[in-house]
């Protein structure tokens, strides 16, 4: 054993006191941020993307509820399972809801660092991790530039560390104010993927969700300094076995 002199130590953060209240007060932890994390599976989820799950920090102490929504269309399974939280006396108290989807790594910090930001920035409904559509020529999930005065879901350049304001996300590591859905003006099913039938034209449940919720004023993010992989198991889009 090295040789040493031991004197009382009333603990680093006791010591550096402004500092340490800083970085509380930064991540809201004092603060209700009760959240559920909703999973949409078709039966089966790469063991990568779990693995990045179960390191997922989270609020200390702060309420936490994970469900599933199993063998459903992925709009249906986020519409479905949103209307049964709402339904629910005690989930419906919840204050956010953390969409996770199942070929989706977020870092151990992503949820956290997403709390952070929402408490920062009230004037946001939705600030999702910065994700790429899968595959070589993959663009970023920052869909719309909201100050074009034509709207459109073209993607937009990340800045690295920095929020991009957006005209739609993607869903695969999104955090929502729940009290959002409880607003009787937004369209039912909220989310809904069009295939072209009844003259609807083709689209996806997130934009499609988008598209009716930006006319009552809600408003979304993107959180470049979250970055989450988009995990290809069967290589149909890249090298096998990648995670992009």
């Amino acid at each position: 054993m090295t040789p040493q002199i031991i004197a009382p130590d009333y603990g680093r953060h006791n010591q550096q006191m402004d500092e340490a209240i800083r970085r509380l007060d930064t991540m809201g932890a004092y603060k209700d941020l009760s959240t559920i994390i909703l999973v949409p599976a078709f039966g089966s989820v790469p063991t990568k993307c779990v693995a990045s799950w179960w390191n997922l920090f989270t609020a200390p102490n702060g309420k936490l509820y994970r469900m599933w929504a199993l063998g459903m269309e992925v709009g249906e399974a986020f519409s479905q399972s949103i209307a049964n939280i709402l339904a629910h006396p005690d989930l419906s108290k919840f204050k956010y809801l953390l969409t996770l989807e199942h070929d989706n790594v977020p870092p151990p910090d992503g949820l956290v660092k997403l709390l952070s930001r929402m408490e920062a920035h009230p004037e946001y409904a939705c600030i999702g991790g910065l994700y790429w559509t899968k595959g070589d020529g993959g663009v970023p999930q920052i869909w719309g530039d909201p100050k074009d005065p034509v709207i459109n879901f073209r993607p937009q350049r990340p800045v690295p560390g920095q929020l991009v304001e957006c005209v739609g996300t993607g869903m695969g590591f999104n955090l929502w104010r729940l009290e959002m859905f409880k607003d009787t003006r937004l369209r039912q099913p909220w989310f809904k993927t069009l295939n072209g039938a009844e003259g609807q034209g083709v689209g996806t449940q997130d934009l499609y969700f988008w598209g009716d919720a930006r006319k009552y004023g809600y408003r979304c993010a993107i959180d470049c300094d979250v970055l989450v992989g988009h995990y290809d198991l069967e290589g149909k889009f890249g090298p096998p076995d990648t995670t992009w």
